[in-house]
């Protein structure tokens, strides 16, 4: 079954479960080269009047590399039953492995950037905005207890540009 496209107003997910829970791949890139990392950290709102998402990344994630030198991204969102891939694509790094192959996912190439063929729902997005968290801002000091190699994350805002539904 191939994935149809959907409005934003069509979307009906959870996303502390869809992404706290059960997790999502952020993937940038293109047919050429691109890299993906599991993520549980992440939102889904309005921000500039466009539906957008929030990614978070550390600075030593290879996928950072990739998000940063390409326009758009994707979340791709899998049934229960890809959790032990999604584990190995949030554990391996793919500077040095094909952590997809081993994950047994299959590249999916839209709108001239990557996703998965096995998701069930995959948005496409558009940088909007990003910026270093840096540990001086943090409101709760305990906080920097999620950085014992200060590798902070930076954020990304994205537009929402296209939803692929199964």
């Amino acid at each position: 079954m191939g994935f149809k496209e959907i409005k934003a107003e069509e979307l009906r997910f959870n996303p502390f479960t869809a992404i706290g829970k059960e997790w999502m791949l952020i993937t940038a890139g293109n047919a050429e080269k691109f890299n993906t990392m599991t993520a549980s950290w992440g939102g889904v709102g309005v921000f500039w009047n466009k539906n957008v998402v929030t990614a978070y990344i550390r600075t030593t994630r290879y996928t950072k590399e990739f998000v940063d030198a390409n326009e758009l991204f994707t979340l791709s969102f899998f049934d229960k039953k890809y959790k032990k891939a999604l584990n190995i694509c949030g554990t391996l790094s793919g500077r040095d492995t094909d952590k997809v192959a081993q994950a047994g996912l299959t590249p999916l190439f839209t709108d001239g950037t990557a996703a998965f063929g096995e998701a069930d729902m995959i948005l496409v997005c558009k940088k909007l905005y990003h910026d270093f968290m840096p540990p001086e801002n943090f409101a709760d000091k305990k906080n920097e207890a999620w950085y014992p190699e200060k590798d902070y994350h930076t954020l990304y805002i994205a537009e929402i540009v296209k939803i692929l539904v199964r």
